[in-house]
């Protein structure tokens, strides 16, 4: 077994694109995943500096009194409102790039793979080897949300697409591309890209 550090590789696409699928098929064959959007939760919790970068930032309404984040107000207050996505992310994505860093160093396997919807938007890609997109169309994807987030409405799924780059920007930026359309299956498409990457190209 080579001593060699891990190949850092992303796995991204937008919202509906079907990426937690593909990665649930990566660990299937026995690949490390780091799943960014729960472990930012986590860490918006229980890391103490992120916990008081927040506080301070937008108030101690951020939290409720059991200390667990306040998701309705955050909702309401930050997630609404552009400039404050900006200054949570700037907030958050940091810890995150951080306890994934932490966390990489002591797999063991030729690649980990780190899932999340921002890999492109917040830079991260660029301490990344390699990242793959997951590539699905538009039509599919809000259906696929709609379906399975009962609480959104149409509208704000388009509102969270149009905060991510476009689909084909992505693919352009992009090592590899995964195609999630019903005609195009996923687990061959994922088995080669596996492949490569355990030969450390």
């Amino acid at each position: 077994m080579s001593n060699k550090p891990p190949l850092l590789i992303g796995l991204t696409g937008g919202i509906g694109s079907g990426k937690s699928t593909v990665a649930r098929i990566f660990q299937i064959l026995g690949i490390p995943t780091y799943f960014a959007d729960d472990r930012a939760k986590w860490l918006m919790a229980n890391e103490p500096d992120l916990i008081q970068g927040i506080q301070s930032t937008f108030g101690e309404e951020a939290y409720l009194e059991d200390g667990s984040v306040n998701r309705v107000f955050l909702a309401k207050e930050v997630f609404s409102d552009p400039e404050k996505v900006k200054k949570i992310n700037a907030l958050v994505h940091p810890a995150v790039s951080k306890d994934f860093a932490s966390w990489a160093s002591k797999q063991k396997s030729p690649y980990v793979l780190k899932e999340a919807a921002l890999i492109f938007e917040t830079g991260s890609f660029k301490d990344l080897d390699y990242v793959i997109n997951v590539s699905s169309p538009l039509k599919v994807r809000v259906a696929r949300v709609l379906m399975r987030d009962t609480h959104r409405s149409e509208e704000q799924v388009n509102q969270i697409i149009d905060q991510q780059i476009p689909d084909e920007t992505k693919n352009e930026m992009a090592d590899f591309i995964i195609k999630n359309v019903d005609n195009k299956l996923l687990i061959p498409q994922v088995l080669k890209i596996h492949e490569l990457l355990k030969s450390n190209f």
